[in-house]
């Protein structure tokens, strides 16, 4: 059976075309990526991917983690996979050289990671939480820290976590009891427990690293009494050096519907009052800390449900075209008529473009997304920075919370176009579909990415980030209209765009009122809105860069490629964004039903 990540000619498409890549090289931070470079980097990710990674996801899925005697052994495959990839240096790509990073362009490490994700996304977590962690510590950190963890944790010597959740404080972390009490050294004694650790507890590698949020004795309730720590599963001394085991003590993993590779564990931190932490940053300020951190965890939750969708498109198609049963529509009453590959039956052609465009719109939001990161270092002229950086607050909940959904109804339908195959574990339809329901759950469910757009994001300095965002989709826009037969299509696009300034309105003004608890009932559709609108953006965008280089005489070899980016935008808005209107209609009404409702009608 043939094995599918991604789509290097859509990948290219989109840095080479859509993001010109290349601009970033003419800076000085990213003076060494230039055009070739970026694509032996890409290159180099997808043979790394497709010849070692992903064949583990398989054997990962089927062989899980193993729980013995409070350790945890992840599948044996996954061993050969890890030492690949940390000779590689892909643990930290975006980070400075100096600890150990590669100093790459967020945008460039967005499409290495579209394949090494994209080829098991549950071993990558390893991987991903060891760079998240060790930005911790490099943004938070005193020089010291820095010395001691991170060359060794960006190099993936050492790997990290995120100790964040708790049994009675998931969503609201506020309510956490973990606590830390400050010892003559300097140090923290940190007792508590944690659950739905991911990669809290594994045999990759000799010390783990965990953040912790823990309250220090005395802090005040909520989040602002919460503080960050540094708490290593092996004591590290002064000199680098590892010392005795540090009481972080795992408890058991959780057995999941799917990422059986990767290890989600309960840790039990203190049972012997033998924890110790350091403080990482200042005392009471460790949710500030973290909600730094969380555009780049939820921008990697994106991806990886980019990585089910488009592996799940990728096999459809695939499939589509092999597998040969009943006539041609046009031919039923042919009683010679041979069957044909369902590719060819309109339904199914149907599922095909709808798994078709939310891949190609989700990878050009992601890699914008790192387009603008890449923006906020190299800009000079600070108000320029703080735009950048205001247009990634308001699409990183859409990146991560909406992009989530679309991709497992992709996978969904990558089941459907199966059919009964689609669901049987001979092929990899159902893995697919099990992996990618996570990604709606963990780093802040998508009902909380509905509330921080619609409760934060919208009203940030007085909006105009939001007025940003826009512009720039007004720019695309502009574009479309000057792209030979997509004026149409821009048009639409423009009427809808009103309409979203319009709701937009009225969902702040309606979260400000008394009716404020129907606003929020409302805030998920209104992120879909928001995110039919982006996808609709992308999608535009993209086609009108195609229809100028088939106006130009593109390469035979190209010809059908930018054709299906026109159709893509067509079928999108023609066939979507109709149902977007609808939704803006439900929204505007701000109906209370869903708040209003006795509990007790709900039955049980």
């Amino acid at each position: 059976m043939a094995q599918y990540i991604a789509d290097r000619r859509d990948i290219d498409f989109v840095l080479h075309d859509q993001i010109q890549v290349e601009e970033l090289g003419k800076t000085e931070l990213f003076a060494d990526f230039n055009k070739k470079t970026v694509d032996m980097i890409v290159s180099e990710a997808r043979n790394l991917a497709i010849k070692e990674i992903l064949p583990t996801r398989e054997l990962g899925d089927q062989e899980g983690c193993q729980f013995e005697n409070g350790k945890v052994i992840v599948p044996e495959s996954f061993h050969k996979a890890f030492e690949l990839l940390k000779d590689g240096e892909w643990v930290a790509m975006t980070e400075d050289p100096e600890w150990g990073g590669q100093g790459m362009p967020a945008t460039v490490a967005l499409a290495a990671s579209d394949y090494l994700v994209g080829a098991n996304y549950a071993f990558m977590m390893y991987a991903g939480l060891t760079h998240g962690a060790g930005k911790l510590i490099q943004s938070f950190g005193t020089e010291q820290q820095k010395r001691l963890f991170l060359n060794k944790m960006y190099s993936g010597e050492w790997t990290g976590t995120m100790l964040l959740t708790e049994p009675e404080a998931g969503s609201d972390v506020g309510a956490l009891t973990t606590s830390a009490v400050k010892n003559d050294d300097g140090t923290y004694s940190i007792t508590g427990n944690k659950i739905f650790i991911s990669g809290g507890e594994h045999d990759l590698s000799e010390n783990i690293i965990h953040p912790v949020l823990a309250r220090i004795e005395g802090a005040p309730e909520g989040t602002k009494g919460i503080s960050l720590f540094i708490v290593p599963k092996i004591w590290v001394n002064d000199d680098g050096s590892l010392g005795e085991f540090n009481d972080v003590v795992c408890t058991g993993i959780e057995e999941k519907m799917g990422i059986h590779g990767n290890s989600t564990c309960s840790l039990m931190l203190g049972g012997k009052g033998k924890c110790r932490g350091m403080l990482l940053g200042e005392e009471n300020k460790g949710m500030r800390a973290m909600f730094l951190m969380m555009n780049e965890a939820r921008l990697l939750v994106g991806l990886q449900g980019l990585a089910c969708a488009s592996s799940a498109y990728m096999y459809a198609v695939d499939y589509a075209r092999q597998r040969v049963q009943g006539k041609n529509l046009l031919q039923m009453m042919d009683k010679s008529a041979p069957p044909v590959p369902i590719i060819q039956h309109p339904d199914v052609r149907r599922q095909l473009m709808m798994m078709k465009v939310y891949v190609e719109g989700i990878r050009s939001l992601l890699y914008y997304v790192g387009l603008c990161e890449d923006k906020v270092k190299i800009c000079e002229d600070a108000e320029e920075k703080l735009t950048y950086q205001g247009i990634i607050d308001v699409l990183i909940p859409i990146a991560k919370g909406y992009v989530t959904d679309r991709a497992f109804e992709v996978c969904s339908h990558g089941v459907q176009v199966y059919g009964g195959y689609g669901y049987i574990r001979d092929y990899p339809m159902e893995q697919l579909l099990r992996d990618c329901r996570i990604t709606m759950i963990y780093e802040g469910t998508n009902g909380i990415q509905a509330m921080d757009l619609l409760g934060r994001k919208l009203g940030l300095n007085k909006g105009k980030p939001v007025m940003d965002l826009l512009g720039e989709i007004q720019k695309s826009i502009a574009m479309a209209k000057d792209a030979q037969g997509l004026e149409d299509l821009a048009e639409k696009l423009e009427g809808i765009v009103d309409k979203l300034g319009e709701v937009a309105l009225h969902m702040g003004m309606t979260a400000m009122s008394p009716k404020v608890m129907n606003a929020f009932a409302f805030a998920h559709p209104f992120m879909e809105v928001c995110g039919d609108v982006v996808m609709a953006w992308m999608l535009l965008w993209r086609a009108a860069i195609a229809s100028n280089k088939l106006e130009k005489g593109a390469k035979k070899k190209d010809v059908a490629f930018y054709q299906g980016q026109i159709k893509s935008a067509e079928f999108f808005i023609y066939s979507i964004l109709p149902i977007t209107v609808g939704k803006i209609k439900a929204i505007l009404t701000t109906n209370g039903a869903a708040v209003d409702i006795d509990e007790k009608s709900f039955g049980g």
